[in-house]
């Protein structure tokens, strides 16, 4: 018997999938999504899957551990560093990983998105968004360093592997997952005009006391 889940759900993680392939930040099988449920259990998009073809029979039900519990496909390979997040974050909901291009740029010479310079980043991602150094999928190393900035971070680049985004819902993921390639865009053409100064630390320490009383970022 199926797991009962939230109404339209699951129809809401097949729209999100396709969004991610119409806004052109995956191609082939790349990119994966996922929501948590209910007594560790998670809704997830399946592996050798376009986003843009993703459909209700494309999503499967996992525990914990990776175990497929409803679904006839299987899991991506990328899964544990979904599960790292939501270990990591028991108030987020919902990770994307998508290649957006220039973000990906970035995390591909090893760079993070930085200087972060304008407010509406600060409030939306916070003060910085980092590269997490490169490794393959499951390795336990690279699984560690994604915890690690999830316990800290809603957004950051994965080096040669795009970026990973995380929400309450799955709206904010993707508004995240936006707002990191809008910014990669920006900075990299402020870059090509001259140096890009960051935020004055008053600045942006104002900034995120704004973003924690709106109740953003981890909670510690």
């Amino acid at each position: 018997m199926p797991f009962p889940l939230l109404p339209g759900l699951r129809a809401e993680l097949v729209e999100t999938s396709r969004r991610l392939h119409e806004n052109g930040w995956v191609a082939n099988h790349d990119g994966n999504l996922s929501v948590r449920l209910k007594g560790d259990r998670f809704l997830i998009t399946a592996t050798a899957l376009s986003k843009r073809d993703v459909d209700d029979g494309g999503l499967l039900v996992v525990d914990g551990k990776g175990n497929v519990l409803e679904g006839r496909r299987k899991p991506f390979s990328e899964l544990e560093l979904h599960l790292a997040c939501y270990r990591a974050r028991p108030e987020v909901d919902a990770v994307l990983h998508a290649h957006p291009p220039v973000a990906t740029a970035f995390g591909l010479v090893g760079q993070g998105l930085e200087p972060v310079a304008m407010p509406e980043i600060v409030v939306s991602l916070g003060a910085r968004i980092p590269a997490v150094p490169r490794s393959i999928p499951r390795d336990p190393q690279g699984v560690k360093q994604v915890e690690a900035h999830a316990a800290e971070l809603d957004a950051f680049l994965l080096c040669g592997n795009g970026a990973l985004a995380l929400g309450a819902d799955l709206n904010q993921a993707l508004l995240r997952m936006e707002l990191v390639e809008h910014y990669a865009r920006i900075l990299h053409a402020a870059r090509a005009l001259g140096p890009v100064a960051p935020l004055a630390d008053a600045d942006r320490d104002k900034l995120l006391e704004a973003r924690k009383k709106a109740g953003l970022g981890p909670r510690k």
